[in-house]
């Protein structure tokens, strides 16, 4: 019997030696997508083609947006209405799960000209304008929306932030893509002035940079990646299976020495 206790030691002092799986992070970079978030990726980047089509997504670089590295809209007299929606593309093909208290951070990066601001009496803005407006979505939900008021003329970088909440924990796959809105209205009156070769008013234009310079980082949870909550099961997240060992391991244990104790007490009785 006393060679049965010994097994039973020596199978505790297994459990409690942790497994090593690896370098996870490095598997997962050669696996992934580049395009779709990791532990080592979780910057989104706006890319554009330079005529209609606007998408988002979590690669540095995309050969199919806009070679001049921006879109760029002009008009030397009228109202130029900026409409971007950066869907993601892919889609999203994971679940993701936000950190608790974590927070989510823009940095865009434009250049505008002309007027945009109503009732200043400064500029040809009359109540058809719009300031800069930035809308975060998840899905259909939204998810954050600001106007900025404090734009200036010329090249700037507009930077924004906002809380996790617990409505917006997870982000499930597909459904839940990110979509993330830009919108403003500009207005020019630049026009011939009445001696031939002078203008008066000035020019209206809008731009905005891409891939690097316009980026949007989500506080996704290390626990995102875990098979278990890609499964679908919540209630297991790896950081938790340490702690389920320790107890089975110790619950082995106190079971090997009752019954080694036990049996000793027989051989001298």
């Amino acid at each position: 019997m006393r060679g049965k206790s010994v097994i039973a030691l020596v199978l505790v002092a297994m459990l409690l030696v942790p497994v090593q799986a690896g370098d996870v992070n490095a598997q997962q970079t050669q696996q992934e997508d580049p395009k779709q978030p990791n532990a080592n990726n979780t910057t989104m980047y706006m890319y554009h083609d330079g005529f209609a089509d606007a998408w988002t997504h979590f690669a540095e670089n995309d050969t199919e947006s806009s070679e001049e590295g921006e879109l760029r809209e002009e008009k030397d007299n009228g109202i130029i209405d900026i409409n971007l929606r950066f869907r993601m593309k892919p889609d999203l093909d994971k679940r993701l799960l936000m950190t608790t208290d974590g927070e989510f951070r823009g940095n865009f990066k434009i250049d505008v000209g002309g007027d945009w601001t109503n009732g200043d009496n400064d500029g040809p803005c009359n109540n058809d304008c719009e300031n800069l407006n930035i809308t975060v979505f998840r899905g259909a939900s939204e998810v954050y929306t600001n106007q900025f008021t404090g734009i200036q003329q010329g090249e700037q970088t507009v930077p924004f932030a906002f809380a996790v909440t617990e409505d917006h924990m997870e982000w499930d796959g597909r459904d839940d893509s990110p979509i993330i809105e830009v919108t403003m209205k500009l207005k020019g009156n630049e026009q011939n002035g009445l001696i031939p070769g002078t203008v008066t008013g000035e020019q209206a234009w809008f731009a905005i940079k891409l891939g690097m310079e316009s980026k949007f980082e989500m506080p996704i949870s290390e626990d995102s990646w875990s098979e278990e909550f890609q499964a679908g099961d919540d209630m297991m997240v790896e950081e938790d299976a340490p702690g389920f060992t320790l107890v089975v391991a110790s619950a082995a244990l106190g079971m090997a020495l009752f019954v080694n104790h036990r049996k000793e007490n027989e051989g001298t009785e």
